[in-house]
């Protein structure tokens, strides 16, 4: 058979399928999410997010030591307070937890990249991500705010803000009160196109941040919808945001991709604790390879357009990237 054309020569063995390979995942690519709490010697494993834990500070170091070693691209820190009430107020104090654990890393630790959580809904009584008046959530008294929360993270050692609420406006209402305050050199990486999905039970259980009545939607996107992704991420933007991220990943892979294809500008990408969790059961059954599962998953995802993923598996992808 006279066959001009055969693909399968670039198969043939693992050095030719390496040097032609399109979509390579490198550690820096990633982003570790992280749970600080009060207290001392806590190391407390979240119940439906296996091998993740609630770290007080001091066991948090230990943590972001292995990081730093490993050479993963940095590190997403949430904050689990000790008080809550109506507004959120601990989200924005200056001895709050998250502030306290960015001074210390960037004490010892100066070139990590860390980036924070901005958001209210784990410091608020009823869990909501701002300000509730009658049961509504109200957009722009929320606003200042988290303006505060992401100020305090940045004069705390923060390199990077990011705004979850999904709030209108709330970029350039943080980039405000971040130029005003001289620090202009924060970035912030916008939570952009945040869908109100159903992966999101187990990190909700890890941040103690659920709702106590209602849900999100009417803040966060209705799944159903990609155009409005595109306007939202647009807008964030035109509010001057660094980094644009879609949230969840596996199943908004075509919204990671349209953003890639419609904006020059970096593309963060959020393998939530759904997706996390589902994969670690099944492996724990031997349903799946988890390391081989997992490698996959993240291509996936870089492929898709994603430049950072933040995902629960930083620390093992790290180490099983080169056997790839």
């Amino acid at each position: 058979m006279d066959l001009i054309h055969r693909p399968r020569r670039l198969r043939t063995t693992a050095g030719i399928r390496n040097l032609v390979r399109e979509t390579k995942l490198n550690k820096e690519d990633f982003i570790y999410p992280l749970f600080v709490i009060g207290g001392e010697d806590i190391k407390e494993e979240i119940p439906s997010m296996p091998g993740n834990y609630h770290f007080s500070l001091d066991q948090l170091m230990i943590e972001v030591e292995e990081v730093v070693k490993l050479g993963i691209g940095g590190i997403l820190l949430f904050g689990i307070p000790d008080h809550k009430d109506e507004i959120g107020s601990s989200a924005w104090s200056e001895g709050g937890i998250v502030q306290q654990a960015c001074r210390k890393i960037k004490e010892e630790y100066p070139e990590l990249l860390l980036i924070t959580d901005v958001c209210l809904c784990q410091y608020t009584s009823h869990g909501h991500c701002g300000t509730l008046e009658d049961g509504c959530l109200l957009n722009d008294p929320t606003l200042e705010n988290l303006a505060k929360v992401a100020l305090s993270h940045a004069k705390a050692g923060a390199d990077m803000v990011a705004p979850s609420d999904m709030m209108d406006g709330r970029v350039i209402a943080i980039r405000e009160k971040l130029d005003q305050a001289c620090y202009d050199d924060v970035a912030i990486m916008s939570y952009s196109a945040k869908y109100a999905s159903a992966f999101y039970g187990p990190f909700r259980d890890a941040a103690h941040s659920a709702p106590k009545q209602g849900d999100r939607k009417s803040y966060q996107m209705d799944p159903a919808n990609s155009d409005e992704a595109l306007r939202e991420m647009k807008l964030d933007l035109d509010e001057s945001a660094d980094i644009i991220m879609v949230k969840p990943a596996l199943a908004y892979l075509d919204i990671i991709r349209r953003a890639k294809d419609n904006f020059i500008t970096p593309i963060a990408a959020y393998n939530v604790s759904g997706e996390y969790a589902m994969i670690k059961a099944a492996a724990e059954k031997d349903w799946v390879n988890e390391k081989a599962i997992v490698l996959e998953m993240l291509t996936s995802i870089k492929r898709a357009g994603a430049e950072i993923i933040i995902t629960y598996w930083a620390k093992d992808a790290a180490k099983w990237i080169n056997d790839y």
